[in-house]
């Protein structure tokens, strides 16, 4: 058995517009690097090999903290080493405390002969983001872990869908400020209108049966968010203008990547994202804000694990 693997974690968008902690998809870049190692010694060492200044306790650190989880459900004594190099950016909006929460457990997975089922890994790992967030919300971790565009129907049993979807571009428009997840929660609304919920309902169901059918005019329609967006949108500089210049470059539409600043925009094709990519820049540009831009497919794979070569 081996005994140490690199993997590469992507970036995910959660909630897509109307599924708050239900839905989201993983992207094909950026992605982190990571490398872990088992161990003879029971326990967890981190090392991180970046400046996000990280802690590197493990109970403090969403890795160790998903990695400790596993381990109470390993009854032999081996431990694990993880280095860690981040290059989706803490408080981006898209899945970065995920990222390092999945590629642990699924690294460390692989180096135990895959004994867990990827629903097991997703729950090891939600010990990671309640570390980050205070919150254990698996709509970013699903499509980490899993791959594609995925749907979580329930929390208690853990219940994870993977959605079937057309060929889609993505769009990542990112303000170099910062939002932390645990801010972006306490602001929101505890109680709601039953009027809303129930346009809230209809355009999720909207937006599965448009990616389940492949129909792009259903989707675009769905892509509305009446109870979230409204209170998380006054955070973010700007957006109002990126969502109507988006729509404006050809985007079926989008908003908010989890609890942002990064913003996401759907698109049917490549040249479509790439302008849709380039209005959110012009726009962050004239407000003298930094902003990175990424345009991606939706990945299918989740995290991809670098399998050595055996030369002959």
């Amino acid at each position: 058995m081996e005994n140490s693997i690199t993997v590469y974690p992507p970036a995910t968008v959660a909630n897509i517009v109307c599924g708050f902690d239900v839905l989201g998809f993983a992207l094909e870049s950026p992605c982190d690097k990571m490398l872990v190692r088992r161990v003879t010694r029971k326990g967890i060492t981190i090392l991180n090999k970046d400046d996000f200044d990280l802690p590197p306790e493990p109970e403090k650190n969403v890795a160790g903290a998903a990695l400790l989880a596993m381990m109470e459900e390993l009854p032999e004594g081996i431990g694990f080493e993880v280095e860690s190099t981040k290059s989706i950016k803490p408080g981006s909006g898209i899945g970065s405390s995920a990222a390092s929460a999945s590629g642990a457990v699924v690294g460390a997975n692989y180096l135990l002969g895959n004994r867990f089922s990827d629903n097991d890994l997703v729950r090891f790992a939600m010990a990671g983001e309640a570390v980050a967030s205070g919150v254990r919300h698996a709509d970013n971790l699903a499509p980490c872990i899993y791959g594609g565009i995925t749907l979580i129907r329930s929390m208690d049993p853990l219940d994870i869908v993977k959605l079937s979807a057309p060929p889609l571009y993505v769009a990542i428009i990112h303000p170099q400020i910062e939002v932390k997840t645990s801010d972006a929660r306490q602001i929101l609304k505890k109680q709601i209108l039953l009027s809303d919920g129930i346009k809230q309902w209809g355009n999720i169901a909207g937006l599965v049966a448009g990616f389940m059918k492949g129909d792009y005019d259903l989707i675009s329609r769905s892509l509305v968010d009446v109870i979230i967006e409204p209170v998380r949108s006054i955070l973010i500089p700007g957006f109002e203008e990126i969502k109507r210049r988006s729509k404006e470059a050809g985007a079926l539409g989008g908003g908010i990547s989890g609890s942002g600043p990064a913003m996401f925009m759907l698109c049917r094709d490549e040249v479509a994202c790439k302008e849709v990519a380039a209005a959110g820049a012009e726009v962050y540009s004239k407000m003298g804000l930094n902003c990175y831009t990424y345009v991606s497919r939706i990945n299918p794979e989740g995290v991809k694990i670098a399998i050595p070569q055996v030369s002959i």
